[in-house]
């Protein structure tokens, strides 16, 4: 039997290598800029054709090459960044592995044109799918010029995938935002098939931010500064009545390279636990300065993720500087009182006149989407035929209750017992344990408990009116049973510019769900109509929650975008945690999440509902 273990070609080696360096036009432009970075540019300008497809140029004022320097920048592992494997201990680059290009010229057809400061003649050459068609003299200006065109010519299943030029567009502005952000002393313009995007001058942090953000953003950032032997810290985070419920932007960087770093992000969280609602996120824009050789950023290949030797110590590091921040500014209370579940205690005051009648809202009803619950509690109860309603909700719940368990409950039988679907075998007694029980009550008005035979049902009630809502909304959408009602004041919302451009491609979809919605600038929408079938919604918060959620993942295939568009109006619209329900309240909503064939999980995986069983409860008390 002949030998069958063989080198791989260098070109077949590239592409493998594009796979995993190269996803997309914006790991091309990433790539190509953090170079420019490195040769001590100054000034780099992103031109752009059909959102990279056709070409993708970077202009840069740094050192530019000399000929035999831009013929081995190519080859594979060819770099100047590192010489040794200590070096990857001390790296003060962006770049270091010596991939990208040779990546790069394997999936498209590169030209680059450079020239060195004390040269007098640059070089120009060509490479098409990693194979040199040409390099020869030419008259330049110092620095390089690349010029990346065709992008995945040779990988039609890579090019086939590359999503609408829209969303595209949205991945490279949130590229050019982290890179223009780690870098302020840098002059960036971003061009468009011809059109300005975006030309930043070299400015300190906070007017970056301000550049790149918008000009609300100034007031509402607390500078936050710390310098120790480990870790100095600076940047900036928002003011708790800044948070945000979407959008919140969210930074770190690491000696002048971005990073995401969750377990950093907690530390930044839980300075603001006790200072804005569960549901809402607060911006930061954070700076870390650490000895190189205490940091490993070479366990991703978009290098991306850091692992830090004192993660624990820049930690309490962090939280510190920060609440040190929030302070000097007056940002956090100086007297905090836990209010959740405070008994209200009434003040006798024999001088004051008798008390006026309660006025109750007889329109109340906080199953009309949208309510949160926040302003006036209002209830008709003494104007309504409870008892012929009770026994609807009552109704309701059982026989939803009874849909529900019996879905959920057979198939952990069937798991257990090992029977197939065709093999069904269901005993008589399995669903009569089930029964529940006509009692419900509300625990620290987040979940509804209601007592089964087979033990205590607990349900999440924000999460239950979504699952609720998110079904809703997603069979009118297929139907197209969607129509539009005029927003009386129209509201106007900013966005970044790549939120903006995301929008821009949504705005056809979203207006067959009966959304209207007009661009006034470049980042400034306006809110002029919504679907008639969610109301008493806050206008920018859901339109904010369509924009975030779609750009998770950038998905432009039809069904998913429904999905996700109704997903991320339930959210907003459900019932919010914190809210008060009266029984009635609670039955209506425990029926609605029952009577549908999957209650248990939310569109997005979250659990609605859980049991506690009678035997786990006995278990508990001995």
């Amino acid at each position: 039997m002949s030998d069958v273990i063989r080198l791989l070609p260098d070109s077949v080696a590239n592409q493998i290598a594009a796979g995993e360096v190269i996803q997309r036009p914006s790991s091309v432009i990433k790539e190509l800029v953090e170079n420019a970075v490195d040769a001590g540019a100054t000034i780099i300008k992103i031109i752009l054709k059909d959102a990279g497809r056709t070409l993708i140029q970077i202009v840069d004022n740094g050192c530019g090459m000399s000929a035999t320097d831009a013929r081995l920048a190519f080859e594979r592992h060819s770099t100047s960044k590192i010489s040794k494997a200590d070096d990857l201990f001390a790296l003060s680059t962006m770049g270091f592995r010596g991939e990208a290009l040779a990546s790069i010229c394997a999936v498209s057809r590169v030209e680059l044109r450079t020239m060195r400061k004390e040269d007098s003649m640059g070089t120009c050459i060509i490479i098409e799918g990693s194979k040199v068609e040409s390099q020869e003299p030419a008259a330049l200006t110092p620095g390089s010029n690349f010029m990346v065109k065709n992008l995945f010519f040779n990988v039609p299943a890579r090019r086939k995938f590359l999503k609408s030029d829209q969303v595209e567009m949205g991945h490279i502005l949130r590229e050019f935002e982290r890179m223009a952000l780690v870098n302020p002393g840098i002059e960036f313009e971003l061009v468009h098939n011809d059109v300005m995007l975006h030309q930043l001058l070299p400015s300190s942090f906070k007017q970056r931010i301000v550049s790149l953000f918008g000009k609300s953003l100034d007031k509402q950032l607390v500078p936050v500064s710390t310098d120790t032997s480990l870790v100095g810290i600076n940047g900036f985070v928002s003011r708790p009545e800044n948070a945000r419920k979407r959008g919140a932007l969210q930074y770190f960087m690491v000696n002048g390279r971005n990073m995401r770093h969750p377990y950093f992000h907690k530390a930044v969280l839980s300075c603001y636990e006790e200072l804005i609602p569960s549901d809402e996120q607060p911006c930061y824009f954070i700076n870390l300065s650490v000895d190189p050789a205490s940091i490993d950023v070479n366990i991703h290949p978009t290098k991306s993720e850091i692992k830090f030797e004192e993660e624990q110590a820049i930690w309490k590091i962090l939280a510190a500087a920060i609440k040190e921040g929030l302070g000097r500014f007056n940002a956090v209370p100086s007297i905090e009182f836990d209010l959740v579940d405070a008994p209200e205690i009434p003040v006798f005051n024999p001088n004051a006149e008798a008390t006026h009648e309660l006025k109750l809202d007889a329109d109340y009803d906080p199953f009309k989407s949208g309510r949160s619950g926040s302003g006036t509690r209002a209830s008709s109860i003494s104007n309504r035929d409870w008892e012929s309603l009770y026994k609807e909700f009552e109704r309701n719940r059982d026989d939803g209750y009874a849909a529900g368990v019996k879905a959920s409950t057979l198939n952990n039988f069937l798991e257990e017992e090992e029977v197939s679907a065709d093999e069904t075998v269901v005993p008589s007694t399995l669903f009569e344990e089930h029964e529940v029980m006509p009692d419900v009550m509300q625990f620290k008005n987040r979940y509804i408990l209601s007592p089964s035979k087979s033990g205590l049902m607990i349900v999440d009630q924000h999460r239950a009116h979504v699952r609720v809502l998110y079904d809703k909304y997603l069979e009118s959408a297929r139907q197209n049973k969607f129509s539009m009602q005029r927003i009386i004041f129209p509201e106007k919302v900013e966005l970044s510019l790549s939120q903006s451009q995301l929008l821009s491609s949504l705005e056809e979809t979203l207006a067959g769900l009966g959304f209207d919605i007009a661009r006034v600038d470049e980042k400034v929408w306006e809110i002029n109509g919504l679907p008639s079938i969610i109301s008493d919604v806050n206008p920018q918060e859901i339109l904010l929650s369509i924009v975030e959620t779609v750009s998770d993942t950038g998905e432009d295939f039809a069904e998913t975008l429904l999905s996700k568009i109704a997903g991320a109006m339930a959210n907003v619209a459900a019932l919010k945690s914190g809210q008060a329900l009266s029984t009635q309240e609670m039955e209506r909503l425990l029926g609605d999440l029952l009577r549908l064939s999957t209650p248990n999980y939310t569109h997005d995986g979250k659990t609605v509902l859980s049991i506690i069983e009678t035997d786990d409860i006995v278990k508990m008390f001995g």
